[in-house]
Formats: structure tokens, sequence, C-alpha cells
């Protein structure tokens, strides 16, 4: 059992903000691709690489009968795992016990298609070998890559990205909107400042900036953003004073990485404090976040339930600019540690009569020293926690901005006076703040690190330090499973990772209270797993992919978080076997078996675990060897519950190995034994599913049918999906052996809408063919014939010879025959292609429908007129074909040349016209009219 959970969209990302003119490379990538299979976009990190290639794929997508498909590689950093990460995006499921990298051209050998292997930079060996297999195993791939540096194969074609075009700014500027770098900085500028534009009077300030920036979109992006606050000329002359204190000491770095090496620190600088150390931490994070994980990962004080994170971990860090090397393609171990004043972190240095020299003042926390007239000298200002002392003309001196975390002071223009100096954190203040003012506090000298007393970061903090970060574009915010998710573009979050590192231990401290919030969150989860939410569970994980990932690599590298890390891999085994993804599952669980040794619970858990992957890749002696020594394991600890988990993968193992009476008695035994306290109720309900199973191949169908009733029951009481579909399924096959036709045709769809919420693909597959082999017997040949050709194009991304089975191929080979006697070969042949070419959502959408029925149209729904042939107009028609290969109405908008509106207009007058209620019936019309 097993399948697949909703996948990351692997399709081409949406585009949130609008696309500046490349017609050059986009004109050139698709020539390149028209002659040659592998072409790498190379440029400096932030020029637009991933952008591009995401539009040339959109261009060249018709061309690729077999789909375009993106594997995105930033959060990914184990070589190990590309090949399995290119087999999710290509949405195949893999059960054999060969090599990942083998099993995934052999199952796309005869494939056309396009896939885009994004951020190789730091995996480049791995994507080397996957683009050579792919190369030489298949003829119908392509591979568009985006890197830093070319990955080295003869067959490579390469395609330079460079920065955007910039006019002279001391030229003429006429023609200034014809220039991409000052239309993306007008674009992203309008986005803050509603209503601007480039003018005659600001042409030429825009051009020397984004000349100054090199045309690099990253940084003319960020740049854009501070609009908010400051108007062209001071952005520009505070970037030249940003620019110049970084470049100064790095003169081995190329201009562009310095460039964009001033652009990000500059960003970075005008962060309040709380915003440089929620960026720091959040940099360990992989992939995309939610808030709760946010707060998780960066407080310092515990999450509801959790544990306190140890006392080194609990300061707050400032972290100043230093003048480093060029960025680097992926951060290495970092620069030095900086030290520390003579009486420790946190401990002022002092005079002989005990006044603060530097460091924390005198007075404590929140409690300036003091000169003889009352006036604070150093440290955090008078006004204590969130109230700066201020100078005669109102300006903040020092420590958090008035505003409270996250909210910087300002001055009467509007500009940020302190969290966010005027010449950046690391620039020098002038020695006084004004006529009388006192004198302005040196800033720290570069790698020096400002700690804050405990307790630091609060989880208000947090939330206030992600809406900043998003409010400066250094967080992205997108939607996902569960509502809103953030994510680090891989260039701030290299960025965000050094400076984590610059202070020993943090780096460790954050992942830890990463690793610990990625435990906590699976035991919730398999905790709630036998009961309702289990598609939105799956979708979580999923979304969560690259930071369990993450989590389980930080546990078996660090000293002494081995247990940890075994503990992680076998809390997710119902993801793990559920959710398809087994072969990884085996590879993390591999890994931790051998890194704690120790005969632990946690490693009886991680051995059935094993073992029943194992057994899902068709491997039974490894499966059995691990089950059985579970098994020992866990009657040597006295732990009952781990045995019977143990026991359920003996006996799934006897059953799949063709062991039948055995496995029927094994069986009996464990049903007839009940649940024990601590048995999950998963692996209760599939006792229950495997008997019902061995009992209908026996031949003892209605006995079956009585104990998938006694399953059934089980699984409504709390609200189950994922094993009632398997229970619904065995009931469908006990009518079949019985002759009751309608019966099972109804349990079959009921398992078959129940394994499309859950997105089980392979019990997708096994239930198409159930209904397949029901539709010939009830004399439908038809529905026999179009489901079977959709059930082969599903196994197709499983296994073409559906694992070898005995009894799987034999019932679909009588399906097609008695399908071809009725109709003859030609038209089962047009059928069967027709059905091949439904979606998943579109081939169950006819599956579940009643005989007649339009393909397309749910049961659920309302039945369509009659007359479904109602005329549409040759612009609705060409419409209703790009609904039908999937494109979205922005993407039809662009592929027409026609506003979005106008898109949704012609889509909601086809839905008019046709009696249809949404876009998966209007795609099974058109495949039906072809």
């Amino acid at each position: 059992m097993g399948g697949s959970a909703p996948r990351r969209d692997h399709h081409l990302p949406a585009e949130t903000t609008s696309f500046v003119d490349r017609r050059g490379e986009l004109t050139q990538g698709r020539e390149l691709l028209a002659r040659a299979r592998l072409v790498t976009l190379t440029g400096p990190g932030g020029v637009g690489k991933t952008r591009l290639a995401a539009r040339i794929a959109a261009r060249v997508r018709r061309a690729f009968p077999d789909g375009v498909r993106c594997v995105h590689l930033s959060g990914l950093n184990d070589p190990a795992l590309v090949p399995l990460a290119a087999a999710d995006a290509l949405g195949l499921h893999d059960r054999s016990a060969q090599p990942p990298l083998a099993a995934l051209v052999e199952q796309v050998r005869d494939r056309r298609l396009l896939l885009v292997v994004d951020n190789c930079e730091h995996l480049a060996g791995a994507c080397a070998q996957l683009a050579a297999a792919l190369l030489h195993g298949t003829e119908g791939v392509r591979i568009l890559a985006t890197s830093r540096h070319r990955l080295g194969l003869t067959e490579e074609h390469l395609l330079e990205v460079r920065p955007l075009p910039v006019p002279d700014p001391d030229g003429d500027l006429s023609a200034a909107q014809g220039y991409p770098a000052l239309t993306l900085f007008a674009d992203r500028a309008a986005a803050v400042v509603p209503g601007f534009r480039l003018t005659p009077a600001n042409r030429a300030s825009v051009a020397r900036l984004c000349h100054r920036l090199d045309g690099l979109p990253l940084a003319i992006e960020l740049a854009a953003v501070r609009m908010r606050v400051l108007d062209v000329d001071q952005l520009l002359d505070r970037l030249d004073d940003r620019y110049r204190f970084l470049t100064t000491g790095s003169p081995a770095a190329l201009p562009r990485h310095q460039t964009l090496r001033a652009a990000v620190a500059w960003s970075h600088d005008l962060c309040t404090l709380p915003e440089q150390t929620v960026w720091a931490r959040l940099s360990v994070l992989a992939g995309s976040f939610d808030l709760e994980t946010a707060e998780a990962v960066c407080a310092d004080t515990a999450p509801v339930g959790g544990t306190r994170p140890p006392e080194d971990a609990g300061q707050l860090l400032a972290l100043p600019p230093a003048a480093p090397p060029a960025l680097p393609g992926r951060p290495t171990d970092g620069p030095g540690v900086p030290g520390w004043p003579a009486d420790g972190p946190g401990v002022p240095a002092r005079s002989t009569d005990g006044s603060a020299l530097s460091g924390r003042p005198a007075g404590g926390p929140g409690v300036p020293a003091r000169s003889t007239d009352g006036s604070a000298l150093s440290g955090r200002p008078a006004g204590g926690p969130g109230v700066p002392a201020r100078s005669t003309d109102g300006l903040a001196l020092s420590g958090r901005p008035a505003g409270g975390p996250g909210v910087p002071a300002r001055s009467t223009d509007g500009s940020a006076l302190s969290g966010r100096p005027a010449d950046g954190p690391g620039v020098p203040a002038g020695p006084t703040a004004g006529p009388g003012g006192p004198a302005r506090p040196a800033a720290a000298p570069a790698g020096a690190l400002t700690l804050l007393p405990p307790p630091g970061l609060r989880r208000d903090d947090v939330l206030e330090a992600v809406a900043g970060l998003v409010d400066k574009s250094v967080l992205c915010r997108e939607t996902g499973p569960g509502g809103v998710r953030y994510r680090l573009l891989d260039t701030l979050r290299q960025y965000g990772l050094e400076q984590l590192r610059r202070d020993t231990g943090q780096e460790e401290a954050a992942r830890r209270r990463q690793r610990d919030w990625m435990a906590r969150r699976a035991e919730q989860y398999e905790r709630g797993w036998f009961g309702p939410g289990q598609p939105e569970t799956a979708a979580l994980l999923r979304a969560d992919q690259d930071n369990l990932r993450a989590a389980l690599d930080f546990s078996l590298t660090a000293p002494g978080e081995a247990l940890a890390g075994l503990r992680l891999a076998g809390t997710l085994w119902f993801h793990w076997h559920a959710c398809g993804a087994s072969r990884e599952g085996l590879y993390w669980l591999d890994r931790a078996l051998a890194a704690a040794p120790a005969p632990t619970r946690e490693r009886a858990r991680g051995l059935w675990v094993a073992g029943l992957l194992a057994a899902a890749t068709r491997d039974f002696p490894r499966g059995r060897r691990h089950a059985a020594d579970a098994l020992a394991l866990a009657h040597a600890l006295g732990d009952a519950a781990e045995a019977a988990h143990a026991e359920y993968v003996i006996g799934v193992i006897r059953l799949f190995g063709d062991d039948l009476p055995g496995a029927l008695r094994h069986f009996e035994a464990t049903v007839a034994r009940g649940p024990v306290p601590g048995q999950h109720l998963s692996l209760v309900g599939l006792d229950q599913v495997e008997l019902a199973c061995a009992l209908g191949f026996l031949g003892e169908a209605e006995r079956a049918v009585e104990v998938c009733e006694q399953a059934l029951r089980l699984c409504e009481r709390h609200g189950e999906q994922w094993v009632r579909s398997y229970v619904l399924r065995m009931l469908a096959l006990a009518h079949t052996v019985l002759g009751d036709w309608p019966r099972a045709q109804r349990h079959a769809r009921e398992a078959l809408r129940l394994k499309l919420a859950v997105h089980d693909v392979i019990g997708i597959a096994l239930t198409l063919d159930l209904l397949a082999s029901i539709a010939a017997r009830r004399r439908t040949p038809e529905d026999a014939a179009l489901l079977l050709g959709g059930a082969d194009r599903v196994w197709a991304d499983i296994d073409t010879g559906r694992w070898g089975s005995h009894t799987l191929n034999s019932v679909r080979r009588d399906s097609e025959e008695r399908a071809v006697l009725a109709l003859g070969r030609d038209v089962f042949e047009r059928l069967h292609r027709r059905g091949g070419a439904l979606g998943l959502r579109e081939l169950a959408g006819h599956a579940l429908q009643e005989p007649g029925r339009p393909p397309g149209a749910e049961a659920a729904d309302p039945s369509p007129p009659e007359d479904t042939t109602a005329p549409l107009t040759r612009r609705e028609t060409e419409v209703a074909r790009l609904v039908a290969e999937g494109l979205a109405n922005q993407q039809i908008a662009d592929r027409l040349v026609i506003a979005r509106r106008t898109a949704e207009g012609h889509v909601e007058r086809i839905l008019g016209k046709l009696g249809f209620s949404n876009r998966s019936q209007i795609a099974a019309w058109m495949t039906a009219q072809r």
C-alpha cells in the first residue's frame, strides 16, 4: 500500500510580479533548445536566471507533449537526493529495487518532455550525472538548467544571462523607457509608491542608480523597496556610501559580486536589530515555512509545549557589517569569531572607578551610564527599552527605536533614525547629533557582535520582524497549504547564514531548534493521522519537505544527535509509506540505523519502518530481515506496540510473497488479538485490510465482506480516509467474486473518491483497473476501454509492468479482451488513447459518473443539458483548447495577448454555453471533441 501526497507544484511557477523584457535571451534560449538537449543558463546570483528559464520553458511548452516540469534544488543539499527530487517533480512513483537514477531513466525513456533543473551550482556533480543519464538513456527528454557555473558536459550549450542594459546616466535619456533596468526599477517603485513613474526630472538619477547596481535585477528590486521612505537621490547617495564601505578591502571580488553584496548588505543594515536576527536564524530553513516555524526557530522563548532552548542560544544578535569577499556560490564555515570585551560577553570592561567603558552600560539592562549632568553616555538610551534617547533635534541616538521592536523611530520627514540609521550601521556617525546634542555612539567595529540581555526575541517580536522583512522584500510571501508561507531567496539565505556563522554556536542552536520543531510537528501529525484532515496533513508535510530533510541531515551529521534523527525518521513512517516517499524514507532510515546502533525503542521503530519500505520496493528478503530484528528488539524492550507494528510488516511480506495460507493465519491471529496499548490505529485497520485481502484471494469472499465492514466501522468512527479507501477497494473485490457488480462498482467508486482526496496515486491505479474490469463485466465496453487507457497512463508513472504481478496483469488482459470483442480493435484503440490523454482528475471524474454522462462531469455535479454541442465562437474554442491544456486565466491571456479579464470572460461564457460548472469539465469535453 501507499501512494503519493499532493506534491509541491512542479509545473512552471506562477509569476507574481511583471517580467521585464529579455527578448534577446528568450529568442536565443528557444533556438538553443530547438537544437540542443542540454542548455544551461549561467550568470551571477540575482541576475534573473530562474525567471528567464521559466519564461523560456513556457514559450516552448507546446513542443513537449509529455509536459514541462521543474526541479527546485535551492533547498536541497544532499547529492543522493537529486534523482529522487527529479522523479518527484516528474510525478513518478517507482517501487522497484533499481537505483533511483536508473529507475528514473527507464520510466521516461519513451517520453518527450522538458525538465527544468533550477539552482544546480551547489550540486553540480549530481546534476551533471542526472543530465548525462537522461541524455544517454532517452531520446525525447531535454534539460534546461540554471547554475552559476557550467555543468561540464560535452553536450552542454551555454547561455550567459547578463545584467539588464543601463543607459549612460549623462547621455541622451529621451528613450529611457526602452531600457529594461529602468523599467524594472520604475515598476517595483510604483508598487511601494503608487503613481511613481519615470519623468524627465528623475530619469538621470534612476539611470545612475541602476548603473551603480550594474543592472542586476535583484539588487535593483532591493533598492526600489526603499522608495517607501527615500526619494531616488537620497537612495543613490546612501547606496554610494554603503557601496564604498563594502567594496574596500576586497580587490579580488568580481565587480558584479561586489555590487550584489553591497545591495544585500545595505538591505541588511536598514533592518532593525530583531529583523537582522530573524533573517540570520531563518537562514537555516531550507525551503518555505509558515509563521509558527519562524517563531519556533527564531524566538528565544520556547513554543507552547516545547522546551527552552539552551542558555547559550538566548542572546539577541546584532550583526554589524563587515567587508567580506565576494558572495560565494554557497556559504562555507564562515569567517572567524570576533573577540569579546575583557569581562566576557555582555559584561563591559570597566575603568578604575567602575564605570562602563564598552558593552553593556554600568547601570545594567535598560539603565544607561550617566555623566554628571545625567545624560546618557553609552549603552541603551536613557528612555529604557523601546524609548530612545534623543538629541535636541529629536534624533534617536542608540538602542531599539521608539516604535518598539521592528518599528524604527522616524524624523519629521519620515526617514528612519535608529535601528535603521541614516548612514547605516557600520558607517561611522558624525561626532555630534546637532548643536548642543550629546554625541552619537560610534558604530561597532566590523565583525563585532552586540548582545541584548535575555529574554531576547519574543514570539511577538518574530511576528513583527517577519512583517518587516516582507515589507523590505527580504522574505517572499506565498500561498501554500495551511495558508501563508514565506521563503528567503537563495542569495539572501546565504547572506543570512553567513551572518549567523559569525558567532560560534548560533547556527547549531538555530538548527537544533528547527529540528526540534520539525520533530514536534511530525509527532503531532502522526498522532492525528488516523482521523480527519489527512489530505491537509499530507500537503503540509510535502510543503515542509526541504525543512524535514534539513532536520534529518543535521541530526545525522552533528555529534550526539543521531538518536533524535532516528526518532524523527521513524515518526514519519506514515509519510514515507502512505504519501509515496518510500525510497527517500528508506534512504534516511538506512543512515539513521547505521548512526544509532544502540538497542532502543527508536531503533525498534526504525527497523520495522525500514522493513515496510523495503517490502514496498519488492525487496522482500531485506524487509523480512528488518522486521524480524524489530520484533526481537521490541520483545527484549517489553514494547508491545512496536512488536505489533513489526508483526504487521511480517504479515504483509507473507501476503505479497504469495504465502497466502501463512498470511491468513497471521492476520487471523492479530485481528483476533485486537489492538494493543500504544499501537497506531492505522496499523490496526491495515491488519483487517490484509486479512480481508487474504480471504478474498483464497475465495472466502463472504468472510472478507464481514471483516471489511468491521474495518469500515473503525474508520468511520475516526473520520479516517486512507485506510478506509483500501477497505472499500477490498469490499469491491469481494463483491466481484460474489458477482454483485452494481455493489462492487459503488464501493470501487467510493474508494476512488477517497484515494483522489489523499492523492494516493498507486491506489488510484489499482482502483481504475478494478473499475475497468467491472465496466467490461457489466457490458459497458466504451467505459472499460477509456478507463484502461487512463489506468495504463497512471501505471506508466509507477511501473508499466504492474510490478510483474500475474494477478494484476491477467485482470487487465481480461478487461481488454472483453472490450475489444464488443467494440472492435479500432474503436477500442481510439477510446484507449482518449483515456490516456485525460489528466488524473478528469479521468477520475469520468470514472465516478453514471454511465452515459459526458467525461469530466463528477457525480456530485448536476447533469449538464442534453445539448452540449452549443456553438462556441472561434475565440472561445481557442480558449477552451488552452483550458484543456491546463493553462490558468493569466497564462491564457499571455498566450493570446489579451487582458486577464477578457480571458476570464471567455471562460465564463464557455461554462455557461456548455452547462458546465468547472474547468475540468471543459477539458474533458474538448478531449471528447477531438
